[in-house]
């Protein structure tokens, strides 16, 4: 009667152990389809947030430049861009689920051509002004420019102070040029189509000074003997991603997928890329 009663008790037990471990076990499984559900939602919402998106070419993220302005975007010597500029925009054509396009043209051109809507973006070392708000929306910034005066050793230009009656040489449709000519009147102000050639004219003797962003300038003396930098800056601004006026869909998206790049360290690492932490 012990051994009946004692194997009742038994199955009794394994019935329950049984009814328990299958109920972890549901527990379990059911849980596993609940957060993939979530991560289905998270990504239909970032599918639908994307496909809301209206880009020159569907699928595309089309960036105007001026792969003259090193080390924001330069060409390399087999022909391909690179750059800060060119990889922060490819960061951001990623979060966005889009293919990055880059048109390099004169810099007029590509702030003209994102004001158009003939390309979603411009990225060239933009700064944002009160002028250029009036006609573009800009995204929250990125880096900081520090313009600054490129002259040849032993000149007697030491710092801001001694521009007034200089030649000074610029880059078309930059921040240094319309300063320059806003200080200094045009008749003091020579403007070239890039950097480089305003660079080559200052060696030529055609202008007395350059100025121009400190990272491109620093890539420029470092090329160029007998030029250097003067350790007082011109100004300092702020650079930023334009687009067309009204376009705040976009905005808001460049904004949202730029915020999180730089939260993780992506934008930090690009421009340690390219820039030394001196």
């Amino acid at each position: 009667m012990k051994k009946k009663l004692m194997a009742v008790l038994l199955a009794a037990g394994m019935v329950v152990s049984m009814a328990a471990c299958g109920g972890a076990s549901s527990e379990s499984q059911s849980a596993a389809p609940a957060a993939d559900a979530a991560e289905t939602a998270e990504s239909t919402v970032a599918a639908e947030e994307t496909a809301e998106l209206t880009t020159v070419t569907p699928g595309k993220l089309t960036m105007s430049t001026n792969a003259a302005f090193p080390p924001y975007e330069m060409t390399t010597d087999d022909g391909k861009l690179e750059g800060i500029d060119i990889e922060v925009a490819g960061a951001i054509a990623e979060k966005l689920g889009l293919e990055l396009q880059v048109d390099d043209m004169d810099f007029d051109a590509a702030l003209l051509a994102a004001q158009q809507g003939k390309s979603d973006i411009v990225m060239a070392g933009v700064s944002v002004t009160e002028e250029r708000q009036k006609v573009m929306e800009f995204s929250d910034s990125y880096a900081t420019g520090v313009q600054v005066i490129i002259v040849k050793e032993g000149s007697d230009i030491q710092s801001v102070d001694d521009l007034e009656g200089k030649m000074i040489g610029t880059q078309r449709g930059t921040t240094g040029n319309l300063y320059c000519t806003d200080d200094y009147g045009e008749d003091h102000v020579t403007t070239y189509d890039n950097g480089l050639t305003a660079v080559q004219a200052l060696n030529n003797g055609q202008v007395d000074c350059v100025v121009i962003d400190k990272e491109p300038a620093t890539a420029f003396v470092g090329a160029n003997p007998g030029l250097v930098i003067l350790d007082t800056e011109y100004t300092s601004e702020d650079y930023a991603i334009g687009m067309a006026k009204g376009n705040t869909a976009l905005l808001d998206a460049v904004n949202t997928a730029l915020a999180e790049l730089q939260a993780d360290g992506t934008v930090d690492a690009i421009v340690a890329k390219y820039i030394s932490a001196e």
